[in-house]
Protein backbone atom coordinates (compact mmCIF):
# COMPACT_ATOMS: atom_id res chain seq x y z
CA UNK A 1 0.00 0.00 0.00
CA UNK A 2 1.04 3.88 -0.41
CA UNK A 3 -0.08 7.12 1.24
CA UNK A 4 1.11 8.63 -1.83
CA UNK A 5 0.66 8.44 -5.58
CA UNK A 6 3.54 6.47 -7.54
CA UNK A 7 3.91 6.34 -11.28
CA UNK A 8 3.68 2.37 -11.09
CA UNK A 9 4.02 -0.04 -8.17
CA UNK A 10 5.99 -2.75 -10.06
CA UNK A 11 6.17 -6.09 -8.82
CA UNK A 12 7.54 -9.35 -10.20
CA UNK A 13 4.47 -10.19 -11.75
CA UNK A 14 3.94 -6.45 -13.72
CA UNK A 15 7.48 -6.95 -15.27
CA UNK A 16 6.70 -10.36 -16.23
CA UNK A 17 3.37 -9.39 -17.74
CA UNK A 18 4.78 -6.87 -19.48
CA UNK A 19 7.53 -9.14 -20.85
CA UNK A 20 5.25 -11.30 -22.26
CA UNK A 21 3.33 -8.09 -23.77
CA UNK A 22 6.42 -6.64 -25.07
CA UNK A 23 7.53 -10.69 -26.96
CA UNK A 24 4.48 -11.02 -28.31
CA UNK A 25 4.20 -7.78 -29.99
CA UNK A 26 7.84 -8.22 -31.48
CA UNK A 27 6.91 -11.30 -32.89
CA UNK A 28 3.73 -10.59 -34.05
CA UNK A 29 5.34 -7.54 -36.01
CA UNK A 30 7.95 -9.94 -37.15
CA UNK A 31 5.78 -12.40 -38.42
CA UNK A 32 3.52 -9.76 -40.35
CA UNK A 33 6.76 -8.12 -41.87
CA UNK A 34 9.16 -10.65 -42.73
CA UNK A 35 7.95 -14.25 -42.41
CA UNK A 36 4.25 -14.25 -44.03
CA UNK A 37 4.12 -11.23 -46.18
CA UNK A 38 3.13 -12.87 -49.35
CA UNK A 39 -0.48 -14.63 -47.50
CA UNK A 40 -1.24 -11.19 -46.40
CA UNK A 41 -1.73 -9.76 -50.03
CA UNK A 42 -3.63 -7.18 -51.73
CA UNK A 43 -4.89 -5.75 -54.56
CA UNK A 44 -2.15 -3.67 -55.61
CA UNK A 45 1.69 -3.97 -54.84
CA UNK A 46 2.45 -1.59 -51.87
CA UNK A 47 5.86 -0.11 -50.77
CA UNK A 48 7.43 -0.89 -47.21
CA UNK A 49 6.15 1.89 -45.30
CA UNK A 50 2.79 0.56 -45.91
CA UNK A 51 3.38 -2.41 -45.41
CA UNK A 52 4.64 -1.13 -41.74
CA UNK A 53 1.61 0.98 -40.92
CA UNK A 54 -0.59 -2.06 -41.56
CA UNK A 55 1.49 -4.14 -39.40
CA UNK A 56 1.31 -1.86 -36.54
CA UNK A 57 -2.20 -1.33 -37.47
CA UNK A 58 -2.97 -5.01 -37.23
CA UNK A 59 -1.02 -5.61 -34.50
CA UNK A 60 -3.09 -2.71 -32.52
CA UNK A 61 -6.58 -4.60 -33.86
CA UNK A 62 -4.93 -7.90 -32.14
CA UNK A 63 -4.06 -5.68 -28.99
CA UNK A 64 -7.46 -4.16 -28.70
CA UNK A 65 -9.33 -7.55 -29.50
CA UNK A 66 -7.02 -9.44 -26.61
CA UNK A 67 -7.87 -6.64 -24.26
CA UNK A 68 -11.80 -7.05 -24.29
CA UNK A 69 -11.74 -10.69 -24.00
CA UNK A 70 -9.49 -10.70 -20.62
CA UNK A 71 -12.98 -9.69 -19.15
CA UNK A 72 -15.52 -11.55 -20.18
CA UNK A 73 -12.58 -15.21 -20.07
CA UNK A 74 -11.69 -13.98 -16.42
CA UNK A 75 -15.58 -13.81 -15.65
CA UNK A 76 -16.13 -17.37 -17.50
CA UNK A 77 -13.22 -19.09 -15.86
CA UNK A 78 -10.40 -17.77 -12.54
CA UNK A 79 -8.09 -18.93 -14.46
CA UNK A 80 -7.34 -15.64 -16.65
CA UNK A 81 -7.85 -13.57 -14.16
CA UNK A 82 -3.85 -13.06 -13.68
CA UNK A 83 -4.38 -11.61 -17.15
CA UNK A 84 -7.17 -9.40 -15.62
CA UNK A 85 -4.79 -7.24 -13.06
CA UNK A 86 -2.83 -5.57 -15.04
CA UNK A 87 -4.68 -5.14 -18.19
CA UNK A 88 -4.33 -1.36 -18.30
CA UNK A 89 -0.33 -1.94 -19.04
CA UNK A 90 -1.83 -3.81 -22.51
CA UNK A 91 -4.43 -0.53 -22.59
CA UNK A 92 -1.22 1.59 -22.47
CA UNK A 93 1.13 -0.41 -25.22
CA UNK A 94 -1.55 -0.56 -27.67
CA UNK A 95 -2.19 3.00 -27.56
CA UNK A 96 1.44 3.41 -28.69
CA UNK A 97 1.60 0.63 -31.18
CA UNK A 98 -1.84 2.21 -32.84
CA UNK A 99 -0.25 5.96 -32.47
CA UNK A 100 2.87 4.35 -34.49
CA UNK A 101 0.49 2.95 -37.10
CA UNK A 102 -1.43 6.63 -37.52
CA UNK A 103 2.27 8.16 -37.79
CA UNK A 104 3.10 5.72 -40.40
CA UNK A 105 -0.31 6.57 -42.72
CA UNK A 106 0.26 10.33 -42.15
CA UNK A 107 3.94 10.60 -43.07
CA UNK A 108 3.22 8.90 -45.91
CA UNK A 109 -0.16 9.53 -47.56
CA UNK A 110 -0.35 12.92 -46.48
CA UNK A 111 3.22 14.57 -45.86
CA UNK A 112 3.69 15.83 -49.85
CA UNK A 113 -0.26 17.32 -49.68
CA UNK A 114 0.07 21.03 -50.58
CA UNK A 115 -1.93 21.79 -46.70
CA UNK A 116 -0.86 20.51 -43.83
CA UNK A 117 -0.62 17.08 -43.64
CA UNK A 118 -3.40 17.10 -40.62
CA UNK A 119 -5.94 18.84 -42.03
CA UNK A 120 -5.45 16.77 -45.57
CA UNK A 121 -6.23 13.37 -43.30
CA UNK A 122 -9.71 15.71 -42.08
CA UNK A 123 -10.49 16.96 -45.41
CA UNK A 124 -9.04 15.21 -48.50
CA UNK A 125 -11.99 12.65 -48.71
CA UNK A 126 -15.20 13.35 -47.79
CA UNK A 127 -17.74 11.25 -49.90
CA UNK A 128 -20.23 10.50 -46.83
CA UNK A 129 -22.65 9.70 -49.23
CA UNK A 130 -21.29 6.28 -50.36
CA UNK A 131 -19.87 2.95 -49.20
CA UNK A 132 -16.87 1.97 -51.38
CA UNK A 133 -14.24 4.66 -50.79
CA UNK A 134 -16.27 5.97 -47.67
CA UNK A 135 -13.70 7.97 -45.33
CA UNK A 136 -13.02 5.34 -43.09
CA UNK A 137 -9.80 7.21 -41.54
CA UNK A 138 -12.33 9.18 -39.59
CA UNK A 139 -13.10 5.92 -37.54
CA UNK A 140 -9.64 5.49 -36.79
CA UNK A 141 -9.18 9.00 -35.73
CA UNK A 142 -12.40 8.67 -33.10
CA UNK A 143 -10.72 5.38 -31.85
CA UNK A 144 -7.28 6.54 -31.82
CA UNK A 145 -8.32 9.69 -29.72
CA UNK A 146 -10.23 7.26 -27.19
CA UNK A 147 -7.39 5.35 -26.77
CA UNK A 148 -5.21 8.38 -25.53
CA UNK A 149 -7.81 9.40 -23.20
CA UNK A 150 -8.03 6.11 -21.68
CA UNK A 151 -4.43 5.46 -21.21
CA UNK A 152 -3.83 9.16 -20.07
CA UNK A 153 -6.79 8.59 -17.34
CA UNK A 154 -5.75 5.34 -16.44
CA UNK A 155 -3.32 5.95 -13.33
CA UNK A 156 -5.34 5.72 -9.82
CA UNK A 157 -5.01 9.36 -9.35
CA UNK A 158 -7.98 9.94 -12.18
CA UNK A 159 -9.83 7.42 -10.46
CA UNK A 160 -9.81 9.33 -7.03
CA UNK A 161 -9.93 12.64 -8.44
CA UNK A 162 -13.17 11.54 -11.00
CA UNK A 163 -14.97 8.93 -8.40
CA UNK A 164 -14.65 5.41 -9.24
CA UNK A 165 -18.17 5.25 -11.19
CA UNK A 166 -17.15 8.69 -13.20
CA UNK A 167 -14.12 7.10 -13.92
CA UNK A 168 -16.07 3.83 -14.67
CA UNK A 169 -18.25 5.43 -17.45
CA UNK A 170 -15.45 6.65 -19.05
CA UNK A 171 -13.35 3.41 -19.57
CA UNK A 172 -16.50 2.28 -20.96
CA UNK A 173 -15.22 3.88 -24.40
CA UNK A 174 -13.78 1.37 -24.74
CA UNK A 175 -16.45 -0.35 -26.47
CA UNK A 176 -17.19 2.37 -29.02
CA UNK A 177 -14.00 2.67 -29.82
CA UNK A 178 -13.53 -1.29 -30.44
CA UNK A 179 -16.82 -0.76 -32.95
CA UNK A 180 -15.17 1.69 -34.67
CA UNK A 181 -11.78 0.31 -35.19
CA UNK A 182 -14.34 -2.68 -36.48
CA UNK A 183 -15.84 -0.06 -39.24
CA UNK A 184 -12.20 1.58 -39.59
CA UNK A 185 -11.10 -2.12 -41.10
CA UNK A 186 -13.75 -2.85 -42.99
CA UNK A 187 -14.22 0.37 -44.92
CA UNK A 188 -10.84 -0.02 -45.01
CA UNK A 189 -7.98 -2.41 -45.50
CA UNK A 190 -10.58 -5.42 -46.00
CA UNK A 191 -11.61 -3.51 -49.27
CA UNK A 192 -7.78 -3.44 -50.86
CA UNK A 193 -7.66 -7.52 -49.59
CA UNK A 194 -6.55 -9.82 -52.46
CA UNK A 195 -6.47 -13.03 -49.71
CA UNK A 196 -8.39 -14.02 -46.82
CA UNK A 197 -5.68 -14.50 -44.47
CA UNK A 198 -6.79 -10.45 -42.55
CA UNK A 199 -10.21 -10.92 -43.48
CA UNK A 200 -10.34 -14.30 -41.07
CA UNK A 201 -8.31 -12.61 -38.29
CA UNK A 202 -10.61 -9.42 -38.39
CA UNK A 203 -13.62 -11.42 -38.84
CA UNK A 204 -12.96 -13.94 -35.66
CA UNK A 205 -11.44 -11.50 -33.38
CA UNK A 206 -14.43 -9.53 -33.50
CA UNK A 207 -16.72 -12.33 -33.24
CA UNK A 208 -14.49 -13.89 -30.38
CA UNK A 209 -15.54 -10.46 -28.71
CA UNK A 210 -19.36 -10.70 -29.18
CA UNK A 211 -19.19 -14.34 -28.56
CA UNK A 212 -17.42 -14.19 -25.40
CA UNK A 213 -19.08 -11.29 -23.79
CA UNK A 214 -22.86 -12.80 -24.56
CA UNK A 215 -21.20 -16.10 -22.38
CA UNK A 216 -20.25 -14.45 -19.68
CA UNK A 217 -23.47 -12.34 -19.56
CA UNK A 218 -25.62 -15.72 -19.72
CA UNK A 219 -23.67 -17.13 -17.19
CA UNK A 220 -24.19 -13.94 -14.41
CA UNK A 221 -27.70 -14.07 -15.45
CA UNK A 222 -27.80 -18.03 -14.01
CA UNK A 223 -25.75 -16.78 -10.77
CA UNK A 224 -28.01 -14.17 -10.34
CA UNK A 225 -30.93 -16.44 -10.44
CA UNK A 226 -29.19 -18.75 -8.18
CA UNK A 227 -28.66 -16.42 -5.98
CA UNK A 228 -32.40 -15.40 -5.87
CA UNK A 229 -33.54 -19.23 -5.73
CA UNK A 230 -31.12 -19.50 -2.32
CA UNK A 231 -31.99 -16.73 -0.61
CA UNK A 232 -34.45 -17.43 2.70
CA UNK A 233 -35.78 -14.70 4.58
CA UNK A 234 -34.02 -11.69 2.94
CA UNK A 235 -30.42 -14.27 3.81
CA UNK A 236 -28.39 -15.51 1.34
CA UNK A 237 -26.70 -19.31 1.43
CA UNK A 238 -22.90 -18.95 1.25
CA UNK A 239 -21.71 -22.42 1.70
CA UNK A 240 -21.56 -25.16 4.18
CA UNK A 241 -19.03 -24.79 7.06
CA UNK A 242 -16.87 -27.46 6.23
CA UNK A 243 -16.85 -26.06 2.77
CA UNK A 244 -14.42 -23.45 3.92
CA UNK A 245 -10.52 -23.34 3.82
CA UNK A 246 -9.06 -21.71 6.81
CA UNK A 247 -7.38 -18.65 5.88
CA UNK A 248 -9.47 -18.78 2.17
CA UNK A 249 -12.87 -17.13 1.32
CA UNK A 250 -15.82 -18.16 -0.25
CA UNK A 251 -17.06 -15.28 -3.06
CA UNK A 252 -21.21 -15.07 -3.41
CA UNK A 253 -22.53 -12.90 -5.80
CA UNK A 254 -26.04 -11.05 -4.00
CA UNK A 255 -28.94 -10.27 -5.06
CA UNK A 256 -28.51 -6.61 -5.81
CA UNK A 257 -25.18 -7.62 -7.90
CA UNK A 258 -22.80 -6.75 -5.67
CA UNK A 259 -19.92 -9.32 -4.22
CA UNK A 260 -19.52 -10.75 -1.07
CA UNK A 261 -16.24 -12.23 0.66
CA UNK A 262 -16.67 -14.15 3.23
CA UNK A 263 -13.79 -15.85 5.37
CA UNK A 264 -12.40 -18.48 7.81
CA UNK A 265 -9.63 -17.91 9.71
CA UNK A 266 -9.25 -19.81 13.60
CA UNK A 267 -12.81 -20.66 13.14
CA UNK A 268 -14.47 -17.67 12.89
CA UNK A 269 -16.26 -16.50 9.93
CA UNK A 270 -16.21 -13.08 8.89
CA UNK A 271 -17.35 -11.13 5.61
CA UNK A 272 -16.31 -7.94 3.92
CA UNK A 273 -16.93 -6.83 0.44
CA UNK A 274 -14.85 -8.59 -2.56
CA UNK A 275 -14.07 -5.26 -4.05
CA UNK A 276 -11.16 -3.32 -3.09
CA UNK A 277 -11.60 0.11 -2.37
CA UNK A 278 -8.57 0.73 -4.75
CA UNK A 279 -9.46 -0.16 -7.95
CA UNK A 280 -11.84 -2.87 -7.44
CA UNK A 281 -9.68 -5.51 -7.44
CA UNK A 282 -10.76 -9.22 -6.00
CA UNK A 283 -10.34 -9.08 -1.87
CA UNK A 284 -11.81 -12.96 -1.93
CA UNK A 285 -8.47 -14.33 -3.66
CA UNK A 286 -6.46 -13.14 -1.06
CA UNK A 287 -5.24 -15.01 1.82
CA UNK A 288 -6.32 -13.97 5.29
CA UNK A 289 -3.19 -13.74 8.04
CA UNK A 290 -3.27 -12.34 11.39
CA UNK A 291 -7.36 -11.06 10.50
CA UNK A 292 -5.32 -8.86 7.47
CA UNK A 293 -6.74 -9.77 4.01
CA UNK A 294 -4.09 -8.69 1.33
CA UNK A 295 -5.50 -7.63 -2.61
CA UNK A 296 -4.18 -9.66 -5.47
CA UNK A 297 -3.67 -5.95 -7.59
CA UNK A 298 -1.85 -4.09 -5.58
CA UNK A 299 -1.68 -5.40 -1.94
CA UNK A 300 -3.92 -3.00 -0.47
CA UNK A 301 -4.95 -4.91 2.89
CA UNK A 302 -8.13 -4.89 5.40
CA UNK A 303 -8.91 -6.25 8.53
CA UNK A 304 -11.83 -8.66 7.63
CA UNK A 305 -13.68 -8.19 11.04
CA UNK A 306 -14.19 -4.39 10.63
CA UNK A 307 -13.45 -3.52 6.90
CA UNK A 308 -10.40 -1.54 7.73
CA UNK A 309 -6.75 -0.91 6.30
CA UNK A 310 -4.40 -1.03 9.25
CA UNK A 311 -2.90 2.54 10.20
CA UNK A 312 -2.26 5.10 8.54
CA UNK A 313 -4.22 4.17 5.90
CA UNK A 314 -7.52 4.79 5.71
CA UNK A 315 -9.30 2.33 3.06
CA UNK A 316 -12.29 1.11 4.08
CA UNK A 317 -14.33 -1.70 2.22
CA UNK A 318 -18.32 -2.30 3.58
CA UNK A 319 -18.94 -5.09 5.82
CA UNK A 320 -21.54 -8.01 6.15
CA UNK A 321 -23.43 -9.50 9.27
CA UNK A 322 -23.07 -13.52 9.16
CA UNK A 323 -25.64 -16.52 10.63
CA UNK A 324 -25.41 -20.26 10.70
CA UNK A 325 -28.49 -21.82 9.26
CA UNK A 326 -27.92 -25.81 10.72
CA UNK A 327 -24.54 -26.01 8.89
CA UNK A 328 -24.93 -23.43 6.39
CA UNK A 329 -23.05 -20.18 6.06
CA UNK A 330 -25.70 -17.10 5.48
CA UNK A 331 -25.20 -14.01 4.51
CA UNK A 332 -27.31 -10.99 4.89
CA UNK A 333 -27.21 -8.94 1.99
CA UNK A 334 -27.52 -5.71 3.27
CA UNK A 335 -24.26 -4.21 3.67
CA UNK A 336 -23.00 -2.36 6.71
CA UNK A 337 -21.30 1.10 6.07
CA UNK A 338 -17.72 0.81 4.78
CA UNK A 339 -15.27 0.45 8.04
CA UNK A 340 -18.29 -1.25 10.56
CA UNK A 341 -16.62 -3.70 13.32
CA UNK A 342 -18.68 -6.86 13.08
CA UNK A 343 -18.16 -9.51 15.60
CA UNK A 344 -16.81 -12.96 13.61
CA UNK A 345 -18.89 -15.34 13.41
CA UNK A 346 -17.58 -19.36 15.17
CA UNK A 347 -17.89 -21.55 13.06
CA UNK A 348 -18.89 -24.45 15.75
CA UNK A 349 -20.85 -24.16 19.13
CA UNK A 350 -17.62 -24.51 21.12
CA UNK A 351 -16.06 -21.78 19.62
CA UNK A 352 -19.07 -19.39 20.61
CA UNK A 353 -18.46 -20.53 24.33
CA UNK A 354 -14.80 -20.16 24.44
Amino acid sequence: MSVKYIPVQWNRNKWLYDAVMLAGVALFLYIFLHVTPDVLGHAQPINPQVHNARAFGACAFVMLTVILCIGPLARLDERFLPLLYNRRHFGVMTVFVAITHASYIVDWYFAFSMSNKYEALLFANTSFGQLSGFPFEVFGIFSLVVLIILAATSHDFWMKFLSPPVWKRIHYLIYPAYLSVVAHVSLGILQDQQHSAFTLLFIGGAASVGVLHLLAALKERKREHAVAAVATEGWVDVAERDAFEDGFAKIRLLPNGERVAIYLQDGLFSAISNACAHQNGPLGEGKVIDCLVTCPWHGFQYDVRNGRSPAPFTEMVPTYNLRMAGNMVQVDPVANPPGTPVPPLPATQQEAMT
